[in-house]
């Protein structure tokens, strides 16, 4: 697995933030049985970079927590069974990873947002970066059963990991 993290801006967590996105990551991969190695890019940013980047991309002009930007299109949620048809366009030829996209990460949001929710600054950068593997593999929140089967899937992983509110 390969997590290409950039930090656009300063991190200042009280906990090993690199660690802890591995953690995420691999453990979202796990959850959905993916059969393949992985790359993922995680960007940290501020809130004016990831106002721009939202208003620029989703054509919604205020900040948001976190985006997510997929590489692979599913038939179904974590379907990989499709994967190899194209191998040019979904596998790093490198290093033969699956190219599963980016997430891009506002850092304030996530301080703001532990405060606001009452729990710590961990389990809200735990969150958002389960919450935006999930969209990389395909799932959503557009109606109330995805809501509902995401919401469930991102309590048991956060749960075996103990990242707690």
């Amino acid at each position: 697995m390969t997590i290409l993290m950039e930090e656009e801006t300063e991190v200042s967590f009280d906990f090993d933030h690199e660690a802890l996105a591995r953690e995420i990551i691999s453990a979202a991969c796990d959850a959905e049985d993916c059969p393949y190695e992985t790359e993922v890019n995680l960007t940290l940013v501020d809130l004016d970079t990831i106002h721009q980047i939202n208003r620029d991309y989703r054509k919604i002009d205020r900040p948001t927590d976190v985006l997510s930007f997929p590489m692979q299109s599913f038939d179904a949620p974590a379907d990989f069974s499709h994967a190899e048809d194209c191998v040019e366009e979904n596998f790093n030829p490198d290093s033969g990873e699956l190219l599963l996209g980016d997430i891009i990460l506002c850092v304030d949001k996530v301080k703001e947002q532990a405060k606001s929710y009452g729990h710590s600054e961990k389990r809200e950068f735990a969150f958002l970066i389960l919450h935006s593997m999930l969209h990389l593999f395909g799932y959503d929140h557009e109606t109330e059963t995805e809501r509902e089967e995401m919401e469930a899937r991102q309590r048991r992983i956060l749960d075996d990991l103990g990242i707690t509110r």
